[in-house]
């Protein structure tokens, strides 16, 4: 495995950042203290630097010698509404919020790259640093693109990063192809006519329509999308009636769920059939359906040509634990929105074993800081290899 000497001996000062950054966990758009100790640790390095987008988005800015070649390096900074429950001696400081996946070690291996790049300027083009606020289902990146990220930041590709327990820390995935789905929501209200538990024949019950509804969710993946296709549609939310009123059907019934596809195609199709059964369903009870589908974030796919310049500078740093072949998560990242508007490729580093059974979103979930000499290092081996002197 090759770490640069720089980055291992400033090893013990990125564990200590990652750590503090855990210690003091923001929640999307409130990375106000993640965001400036990016911001000074840039500027201190003599990086350009840029604040506002997204509101506490950061932007770094390297340019070395004369290469026209631009590349994004992204890392997110959010964490999550939830409560730290391992003991640890940097444990949350703030009830109710920690980073429960990793994006402190994210911040800080790029931190850590980018300190080494401008310290050695073995580069020749310009490669920007992005700390991306509220990826954890705010919008982060969707609002950086908006408010003009590619327009001043402009990138020839773009890259991401995500630690993936069960992976071991000297291991990396990076695959051509799909690698997260598209995390859509979805929303049904079943409008009937409340009546006595005891009279159900004077109402429209929205109950029985609903459990007819959910019973039948499934034969959409398992009877109308291709088989081959990878698709998830899971109910996550119900609501009706009242536990104290246990002799009243109620007017309305509310049901909510997200819904995860690997491609445009079949996520127009998910849409199209959770609508239909809703309405089928209705039909047949002869109450009402309200149907809403909100499309959050697109799948994670990566290009080819940007994936091969991904495992090349892999190899550099891993040499054989490079996982060419990787099964692709039915989680999202809107890191899909970066690779829209620039050729993506986002990859897999390994965070060693779930301890615990700590896997991401886990209340004892920590990122591993034998990890962070690898992800830099493989950082500064993208941008060498791709900005080559």
């Amino acid at each position: 495995m090759s770490i640069p000497a720089r980055i291992k001996d400033d090893l013990p000062f990125l564990t200590a950042l990652r750590r503090d950054l855990h210690a003091h966990p923001e929640l999307g758009f409130e990375e106000e203290r993640t965001a400036g100790i990016a911001a000074k640790l840039l500027d201190e390095a003599g990086i350009a630097v840029h604040r506002g987008l997204a509101g506490t988005g950061v932007v770094g800015t390297l340019q070395v010698g004369n290469g026209t070649r631009r590349i994004g390096l992204r890392a997110d900074m959010d964490a999550l509404a939830m409560p730290e429950i391992a003991e640890r001696p940097y444990k949350s400081t703030v009830p109710g919020k920690m980073h429960a996946c990793g994006h402190d070690g994210h911040a800080a291996m790029l931190l850590g790259a980018a300190r080494h790049l401008a310290a050695t300027r073995n580069f020749s083009g310009t490669v920007h640093f992005i700390f991306q606020p509220a990826e954890e289902g705010r919008g982060g990146a969707k609002r950086m693109v908006e408010e003009g990220l590619f327009r001043l930041f402009p990138c020839d590709a773009v890259y991401g990063l995500h630690n993936m327990p069960g992976l071991a820390v000297d291991e990396i995935a990076v695959v051509e192809g799909p690698q997260l789905a598209s995390s859509d929501s979805w929303r049904i209200t079943f409008r009937g006519v409340g009546t006595h538990g005891a009279k159900p024949h004077l109402g429209r019950d929205p109950i029985t329509a609903a459990g007819t509804f959910l019973s039948s969710l499934q034969t959409i993946v398992g009877r109308v999308v291709d088989p081959l296709q990878p698709a998830v549609v899971s109910a996550c939310f119900l609501q009706a009636g009242d536990a104290k009123a246990l002799n009243v059907i109620p007017d309305i019934v509310e049901i909510g769920g997200t819904a995860r596809a690997y491609s445009p195609e079949v996520r127009d199709q998910l849409e199209t059939e959770i609508g239909r059964l809703a309405s089928g369903t209705a039909a047949m009870y002869g109450v009402s359906a309200d149907y809403r589908f909100e499309r959050r974030i697109p799948p994670v796919v990566n290009d080819a040509d940007a994936t091969s310049r991904a495992l090349a500078a892999a190899g550099t740093v891993f040499g054989e634990k490079v996982r060419r072949s990787f099964p692709p998560s039915t989680a999202g990242d809107d890191f899909a929105f970066f690779a829209q508007h620039a050729p993506g490729c986002y990859v897999w580093l390994g965070n060693g074993p779930a301890v615990d059974g700590a896997l991401h979103h886990n209340t004892a979930y920590d990122f591993n800081d034998e990890a962070l000499g690898y992800g830099a290092a493989y950082w500064v081996a993208l941008v060498e290899g791709e900005l080559k002197v």
